[in-house]
């Protein structure tokens, strides 16, 4: 990855997205998106083919209308009816050169007040946009794009040049010698660095390229500007930080207009020009998924536009010099992760945080760490799907703490294979890493207490505020680690697969490995959502005034575990990673801090001083009745014990969340202090 830009040349950018006839309400669903992340303008095709076919005037009338009333609208006329192309197909030149220009006036005359510039082709030394090779001399082309032009600069229009792709500097003289740059107020640019175009063999970069227009244009139309009209940066390797570098190296581009493509991705079922799912790349070049679920990207421009971009880049730093061991960890801006980083951080040892900051708002936790301890605290936005990237950041490393993982049972009911892929994939990759890398390096893993099931077995009485299992010896000590696996909901299953995988790879090829089963762990520095992180959900919705649903009753029992405590445990288990190696242990806060949802909402509404609102919802699938973890194996072993009651813990918590003042003010102001940086062991 390129170094990121300090700042950016202009914070005006744009977006360039095709629409599809009838895609009424994906299409309102990016033009709200688009705005919402400060996009000014937006290029869309006028597709000269669809526009004769059945509804299709009718379409462009309502999709013209609507982009042009919230952007400065630039239509991009292409594509060719076939019933008049010379070669049958859209990217054919039509018999009568002259109907393009004629199509071109009558869209000026229909639409012409939505927009001030209008777009001449698309790409035209693509066989799918052009057929160049019934027009090897580009002589029909130039013909038809000249008069074009020409007409629409005379009804007042900005004219802008169809960019080719990749950059063909020897075309665009010939547009220059035909005349055809002299009725152009802009010259289409298009660049994929990364993913169309080959950063080591291919890309000769936006400066260079820029320069070279500069100069021709300087000879045949000095006046015309430089609008990148496509560039664009695919993430089917989920490398979201090299799509949001990619935009800020375009925008910092000597171009006097950017138009990033595009805004979501692809359906996997929709056909792109060269076939369904001819090429992965196609479907991964929006800044959204094809669900509307933000990249980082996406997140970044809504939070604070290019310059939110540019900081959070910022943070990333090269490798640590040679010789420096640090401590790998994976997720490591997250809620845990983070406030184990500031445990090794604070001693003056080098950590290496990998997290592609998937998680909304853990790019704070970054910034965090990076104020506190300066290059020491280096990041690396490596996805755990990127097998070959794995390679070079475990190389080194000390330790490795795998904390990284889709981590929503809800989320991995409605995307059960990214689930997958994320948690028990990413899981095996990571083990590979380490294996190849030939060091016997420790690997402790954050696993789950859903690696149990629902533990429908237990029989549990209602004992008023909460339920108590009948089995004396769980009422007692909670569950143990004898306990039958039972994977249960599609994230149980993936981290119960990456549990047993860390586990054999112990057995299987010698590595120090060990598991940690979590229960509930709550404090500072966590982002808590309805579907994880539910005690400081529930604190951040009553410090806020909101409601708060309850699935179930709200008797559910859990044993939640403060995170300094939880921090101590992992590095307990690295210091005595001879004796525990190959093995997993229960983590929570034991019986002495099992507490049931109504009693936990009953402490917080006097904490606050004012009941708190609540909804009652149906069981969600998959959630446990009763969970509190043994963890007399994990004492016996190493000797750790919960030291915080959940009543000091959460009042802890609230603190923390009250100086912070909220995740609804979006950013931490640097002044409070975990207990987690506090007291760790």
């Amino acid at each position: 990855m390129t170094q990121p830009a300090t700042g950016t040349q202009t914070q005006a950018f744009g977006f360039a997205e095709w629409f599809r006839p009838g895609e009424y309400q994906r299409t309102r669903a990016a033009l709200d998106g688009m705005e919402r992340v400060g996009a000014r303008h937006l290029r869309t095709h006028l597709s000269w083919a669809e526009y004769h076919g059945d509804g299709g005037q009718e379409w462009y009338d309502w999709l013209l209308t609507e982009i042009g009333r919230r952007f400065e609208l630039l239509p991009c006329v292409h594509y060719t009816p076939p019933s008049i192309s010379r070669t049958g197909t859209s990217a054919g030149a039509p018999h009568r050169l002259q109907d393009y220009a004629d199509f071109v006036d009558h869209v000026l005359t229909r639409y012409g007040e939505h927009f001030e510039a209008v777009e001449l082709w698309n790409e035209p030394n693509n066989l799918l946009d052009w057929d160049w090779r019934e027009d090897p001399d580009w002589q029909l082309f130039c013909e038809m794009i000249g008069a074009a032009g020409y007409w629409a600069r005379e009804r007042g229009f900005r004219t802008v040049l169809g960019g080719p792709s990749p950059f063909d500097a020897h075309w665009l003289r010939l547009m220059g010698e035909r005349g055809v740059l002299g009725v152009m107020s802009a010259v289409g640019l298009h660049g994929f660095p990364g993913t169309w175009d080959s950063e080591v063999g291919t890309w000769g970069g936006w400066e260079n390229l820029t320069r070279q227009m500069r100069e021709i244009l300087a000879e045949y139309n000095p006046d015309a500007e430089i609008w990148i009209t496509e560039a664009g940066y695919s993430t089917w390797r989920h490398d979201e930080a090299a799509q949001a570098q990619g935009f800020l190296d375009a925008l910092n581009a000597s171009a006097d207009r950017l138009y990033w493509y595009g805004w979501q991705d692809i359906a996997d079922t929709v056909a792109v020009q060269e076939g369904l799912r001819f090429d992965e790349r196609h479907y991964h070049m929006g800044v959204v998924d094809q669900d509307g679920r933000d990249k980082l990207l996406a997140r970044l421009l809504a939070k604070g536009g290019p310059q939110a971009v540019a900081s959070t880049l910022g943070l990333a730093a090269p490798h640590l010099g040679r010789g420096t061991k640090p401590v790998l960890i994976t997720g490591g801006a997250g809620f845990i992760g983070c406030n184990l980083a500031e445990s090794f951080l604070s001693e003056g040892r080098d950590v290496l945080l990998l997290d592609n900051l998937s998680r909304p708002g853990v790019e704070t936790n970054l910034a965090w760490l990076k104020e506190r301890h300066g290059e020491r605290a280096g990041w690396t936005p490596t996805d755990l799907r990127d097998s070959a990237a794995l390679h070079d950041v475990v190389r080194d490393a000390e330790a490795v703490f795998h904390l990284a993982a889709q981590v929503a049972v809800t989320t991995s009911l409605d995307a059960p294979v990214e689930d997958f892929e994320v948690n028990a994939r990413g899981t095996l990759n990571l083990l590979e890493a380490v294996r190849r890398s030939g060091a016997k390096t420790p690997v402790i893993f954050a696993s789950t207490n859903k690696v149990y099931g629902n533990l429908a077995d237990l029989v549990l009485a209602d004992s008023g505020d909460r339920y108590v299992p009948s089995d004396n010896e769980i009422a007692a000590h909670g569950v143990g680690e004898g306990r039958n696996l039972d994977f249960c909901t599609p994230y149980g299953c993936s981290k119960g697969v990456a549990d047993q995988y860390v586990l054999d790879y112990g057995k299987s090829y010698g590595l120090p490995t060990a598991v940690l089963r979590m229960s509930c762990i709550y404090g500072p520095r966590q982002f808590g959502t309805e579907d994880q992180g539910w005690v400081a959900h529930f604190l951040i919705r009553a410090l806020n005034g909101e409601e708060i649903v309850i699935y179930g009753d709200g008797k559910q029992v859990r044993d939640i575990l403060h995170v300094a405590d939880a921090v101590a445990a992992y590095r307990a288990l690295l210091s005595n990673i001879d004796a525990v190696r190959g093995q997993a242990f229960n983590l929570g806060g034991g019986p002495a801090n099992a507490v049931s949802l109504r009693v936990l909402l009953g402490e917080i509404g006097e904490m606050l001083g004012h009941e708190v609102a609540i909804r009652h919802a149906e069981t969600r699938q998959g959630d446990q009745g009763y969970f509190v973890a043994d963890t007399r194996k994990l004492t016996d072993a190493t000797g750790w014990r919960a030291m915080t009651g959940w009543r000091d813990g959460v009042r802890d918590l609230n603190g923390w969340l009250s100086t912070w003042n909220g995740p609804s003010a979006g950013a931490f102001d640097g002044t409070a202090e975990p207990v987690a940086v506090r007291r760790w062991a």
